[in-house]
C-alpha cells in the first residue's frame, strides 16, 4: 500500500498545512507534551467510541477502521446507523462548522460507500452541548472541492510557503517550533 492520507490529517491541513508536518515531529513523544487542554479533553470523550462502549445496538459501527482506495484515505469512523444511513462525527465543542470537519466527514463517508455501506447523511455532534447539525450531502461541486483537497494534501511539501494566519497562528499548539 502506498502512504495513505490519515481522515484525521484533513482539518489539520486545511488549519494549517505545516502542523501537519509539525505533528509528525511529536507524534514519538508523549501526547501530555503537546496536546492543549481542548484535545486533551476531546480524547477523553472519544474514548467511548475507541473502547466501543458507545452503545450496545449492533446496528451502530463505532470506531471501526475504514479506507478509501479511490482516495488512498485511512481512519476510522465514530457512529455509523446501519438502519438509517446516518454517519456521525462528534467533536467535543463546535463552535461553527469548518471546511476541515465537512471534509473530514466526506472522507468518512466515501470510506464507507467503497465499503459497501449506503451513507444517506451526515452529521457533526457537538458534546459539550449535545447539538447535531445536519451535514448536506456533497455536490459535484463539493466533490471537486474535496478531490483538489486531497490533491494538495498528496503533494504538499513542509518546505513549501504557505499563508499564515495570524488567528489560527495564535492558537496553535506548534506555535513555539513554527518559523
Amino acid at each position: 500500500m502506498d502512504d495513505y492520507i490519515p481522515i484525521s490529517k484533513i482539518n489539520d491541513f486545511l488549519f494549517c498545512p505545516y502542523s501537519v508536518y509539525l505533528h509528525s515531529v511529536y507524534e514519538r513523544f508523549s501526547q501530555r507534551v503537546y496536546h492543549s487542554t481542548p484535545q486533551t479533553i476531546g480524547k477523553i470523550y472519544h474514548q467511548t467510541i475507541e473502547e466501543k462502549k458507545y452503545t450496545t445496538s449492533k446496528f451502530i459501527l463505532q470506531g471501526i477502521n475504514v479506507y478509501s482506495p479511490k482516495y488512498n484515505l485511512l481512519g476510522k469512523i465514530d457512529i455509523f446507523d446501519t438502519k438509517n444511513g446516518a454517519l456521525a462525527e462528534r467533536k467535543y465543542k463546535v463552535k461553527k462548522i469548518f471546511d476541515g470537519y465537512k471534509y473530514q466527514l466526506y472522507a468518512q463517508m466515501f470510506c464507507l460507500e467503497e465499503m459497501g455501506y449506503k451513507v444517506k447523511k451526515l452529521f457533526i455532534h457537538s458534546l459539550s452541548d449535545n447539538k447535531r447539525y445536519k451535514i448536506p450531502l456533497p455536490n459535484k461541486n463539493e466533490i471537486n472541492k474535496f478531490e483538489m483537497l486531497i490533491e494538495k494534501i498528496n503533494n504538499y511539501q513542509a518546505s513549501q510557503k504557505y499563508p499564515k494566519n495570524l488567528n489560527k497562528c495564535a492558537k496553535c499548539i506548534y506555535k513555539p517550533l513554527c518559523h
